[in-house]
């Protein structure tokens, strides 16, 4: 029997020209001549088609992070980090994006938490003049790169809502160059721009707002260095309400008159599963990897260590270390730093397998039945220290190495055999980096004056070292993003995240 399908589209001709036709090579030779296709250059490296029909804007995403070399900070396959769209699952499960795709406001909040600098607009509160402006400004340069949201009917194809970068601009014709990710129906093609911006004028009927345009570049400093917020657990959703809008009710009902009050109120009211939402982010490699460490890898543990003594080093470190010591903290919260080490080194390696693995099923999966610490010493005198253990999953096992920040010299080297030693990440400075992520307007219902100004100073991040307070304001960026998700107010809310 025959098998039904279909093979390409043919592209509308005009409006569009075909990258390959005569035509369009000399457009793109006149264009080059203009200085307007440097932005081509990396991202056509990068160029992917999308994998699924409704994936093109996590193919758009994807391609334009990888062509900015920004790190995923997360392994995609075997040792490599790299962004694939089945990494970009923060602000919708892929499954729903899969049935139905992306909207443009979640698009950009996907761009956000994978540590993109982002710019977005929607079409009815800018112009074609703006939406030029910006095109030439990432034609002209290697360093942003233009995803455009558009409806495909603008340009007389077949179609709907699409995503795809812009891969260069025509001065003398002001063409746009469109990198067509669903390359299983168009090549890249020449637009006219006005056909391009009338295209993201239409209405998407999923959120009431109208489509428009982004520019993604890469930030000045790799962001989530040491923290991070998850949302693969369902849990995300009621713990990044209860951060941004049930502390500050609760703050105000009580009647705190001191740090350590504060402290109680906060604690005590976390949900259970909170340590879920904020996480490490810790090197992690199989065995087979090789068994040196490279200078990358020794890098990067460098500066989440000086960012960990940095916590460390906060006087609200210290005010989080005595509550937690008291016997009201100790109840509280019953993990974190007073985890033997075999228990949390087993946690750390079962977390790596699972990463290493792509899986997102329970840890309680992964056995880690054996586990020992490795001191590797650095250039400069200073330890690394590495989390060695073996991971059972059903019928089989594999070798996982964990880099682990350490600092103020509480790590020991030792096998798992030594109950009474304890290691990061622990409770103390985790909580302690949660309270300095909360916006500042948390505060705002204490009445007591006095208390007020001494928790302004405890959580200033103008008077945090410049590593710590990117940290912080990362965080504050991934809440901040979160909870406008958890409101479904992404689409309506464009703007750069609050600091």
């Amino acid at each position: 029997m025959a098998m039904a399908g279909v093979y390409r589209r043919l592209l509308p001709s005009p409006p569009s020209v075909d990258f390959a036709s005569s035509n369009g090579k000399q457009l793109f030779l006149e264009a080059i001549q203009n200085g307007t296709m440097e932005g081509f250059y990396r991202l056509v490296s990068y160029f992917q088609t999308q994998s699924e029909p409704a994936f093109c804007g996590l193919a758009s995403l994807s391609m334009v992070l990888n062509a900015l070399a920004i790190d995923p900070g997360r392994k995609w396959k075997g040792p490599w980090r790299w962004f694939d769209e089945s990494m970009l699952d923060c602000c919708e499960p892929l499954e729903m994006v899969k049935a139905r795709g992306i909207s443009f406001g979640k698009l950009v909040c996907l761009a956000h938490c994978a540590g993109a600098k982002v710019d977005a607009f929607h079409a009815s509160q800018s112009s074609v003049d703006d939406f030029r402006k910006y095109v030439i400004k990432c034609s002209t340069s290697d360093d942003c790169h233009v995803i455009s949201s558009y409806h495909r009917a603008a340009l007389k194809q077949p179609g709907t809502g699409h995503f795809s970068p812009i891969g260069g601009y025509h001065v003398g014709k002001d063409m746009a160059l469109i990198l067509d990710v669903a390359r299983f129906k168009y090549p890249p093609h020449w637009v006219p721009l006005t056909l391009l911006w009338e295209g993201m004028n239409y209405i998407d009927e999923s959120t009431g707002q109208s489509r428009g345009f982004m520019l993604i570049s890469r930030p000045h400093r790799e962001p989530g260095m040491l923290y991070t917020l998850s949302c693969k657990h369902e849990s995300w959703n009621s713990i990044a309400k209860f951060l941004i809008d049930d502390v500050p009710f609760l703050l105000k009902s009580e009647d705190v008159k001191d740090i350590h009050k504060v402290l109680s109120v906060i604690f005590t009211s976390l949900p259970s599963n909170f340590e879920e939402f904020i996480k490490w982010v810790a090197e992690i490699r199989r065995q087979e990897d090789g068994g040196s460490i490279s200078e990358e890898e020794k890098t990067r543990l460098a500066v989440k260590e000086e960012v960990l003594g940095q916590v460390q080093e906060t006087r609200l470190f210290k005010h989080v270390a005595s509550f937690l010591s008291s016997s009201c903290g100790r109840q509280t919260l019953t993990s974190g730093e007073g985890d033997a080490l075999p228990v949390i080194a087993a946690s750390v390696c079962c977390q790596g397998a699972e990463i290493l693995g792509g899986k997102l099923s329970s840890l309680s999966a992964y056995c880690c039945p054996e586990t020992c610490m490795k001191c590797w010493k650095a250039e400069d005198d200073k330890s690394i220290t590495m989390v060695s253990g073996t991971v059972v999953n059903g019928n089989t096992e594999q070798g996982v190495d964990v880099l682990i920040p350490s600092s103020s010299g509480k790590l020991c080297c030792t096998c798992s055999s030594k109950k009474n030693i304890r290691m990061h990440p622990a409770s103390t400075d985790v909580l302690t980096v949660l309270i300095l992520s909360l916006p500042s307007t948390t505060w705002a219902g204490i009445t007591d004056q006095q208390l007020l100004r001494e928790i302004h100073d405890l959580v200033s991040t103008e008077n945090l070292p410049t590593l710590l307070q990117e940290e912080v304001l990362h965080l504050r960026r991934q809440l901040h993003i979160l909870k406008r998700c958890q409101e479904g107010k992404v689409d309506e809310d464009l703007g750069a995240p609050i600091s």
